[in-house]
């Protein structure tokens, strides 16, 4: 059973077994430790969301989606991204 809650549905675990609710909860935490470690191994995508925000935050575009567009498919988004990739390692 779902439940909205300003426009977020909201899944009703309470109509899960004690057992059905072990093995989410574990599926749970699983994903967020292998979602965890491919970042780690990928300090790329760091620097290409910090970069994604910090160039949304700074024009304010009216159409999100289309900037996103424009923003992700940047024939030259490899050149602005490795120098702060460089910038990056030197500081960690």
């Amino acid at each position: 059973m779902m439940a909205e809650t300003g426009g977020v549905t909201k899944l009703d675990v309470s109509v899960l077994n004690a057992e059905q609710q072990e093995k989410l909860r574990q599926f749970k935490i699983k994903t967020r430790i292998d979602n965890e470690r491919y970042l780690r191994s990928h300090p790329e995508v760091d620097v290409l969301i910090g970069d994604f925000l910090r160039d949304v935050l700074h024009k304010q575009p009216a159409d999100i989606r289309e900037f996103a567009a424009d923003h992700f498919s940047n024939p030259n988004l490899e050149e602005t991204i490795l120098p702060k990739m460089e910038g990056n390692s030197e500081t960690n």
